[in-house]
């Protein structure tokens, strides 16, 4: 896999999927998994400004070397249109800082030179979906794990965009179940033992026909 895709990511980095299946079948972001650590709810009433400086510096010098990584980057590629890693570090920094338009430009041009990689047709496919153009990282999707049949990142995000975008949670069941069939014991992004993650969406459906 790329760097990109075996990184926690902070955005396609999923609302739990858990989250979605306890509300029903509404919205849910496809990789946005949220890290709280254990002391990130303050107990006190009052701000401590001296414990929060720190970290605000450390944010500003991470945005810094990630803004300087993006000019370096997009300089080099001007300079070589045809380097493949440059534009896929570029394509996973404009991921990370949520500019998606030029995700997609990046990611596109990376595969246009190196067609066969599943993790950026991945990556690609969740730009996509952020782009409210579900169809097109169902597309995304299905290009990666017809170049790897046993991408499960591909198949499972395939699974989400369907139940989420499409409310078709028959045909996510169905793009889960062939993961289920390589990997009895896969998991969904949040840790949830996949087929849980199945029987869930079916008490869903079931529960829904029985209030009609």
């Amino acid at each position: 896999m790329t760097e990109k895709s075996t990184m926690v990511k902070k955005e396609f980095v999923f609302y739990a999927l858990i989250a979605g299946l306890v509300t029903g079948f509404i919205g849910g972001s496809i990789f946005a998994v949220y890290k709280l650590g254990p002391n990130t709810v303050s107990t006190s009433a009052v701000p401590n400004t001296q414990a929060a400086a720190p970290v605000d510096q450390q944010q500003q010098q991470l945005e810094q070397q990630t803004m300087e990584a993006i000019s370096s980057l997009e300089a080099e590629v001007t300079r070589d249109n045809n380097n493949v890693e440059a534009w896929t570090r570029l394509g996973h920094l404009y991921y990370d800082t949520g500019q998606v338009v030029k995700a997609i430009s990046a990611y596109t041009r990376s595969l246009e030179l190196q067609p066969r990689n599943p993790d950026v047709w991945t990556d690609l496919g969740v730009m996509y979906r952020r782009n409210q153009q579900p169809e097109k990282a169902i597309e995304s999707f299905e290009k990666a794990y017809s170049i790897q049949p046993a991408h499960f990142p591909s198949r499972l995000n395939k699974g989400i965009v369907l139940l989420y975008d499409f409310d078709k949670p028959e045909a996510a069941i169905a793009a889960w179940q062939e993961v289920l069939d390589m990997d009895a014991n896969a998991k969904m992004f949040n840790g949830m033992p996949l087929g849980e993650a199945i029987e869930e969406i079916r008490k869903k459906m079931q529960d829904g026909e029985a209030q009609k």
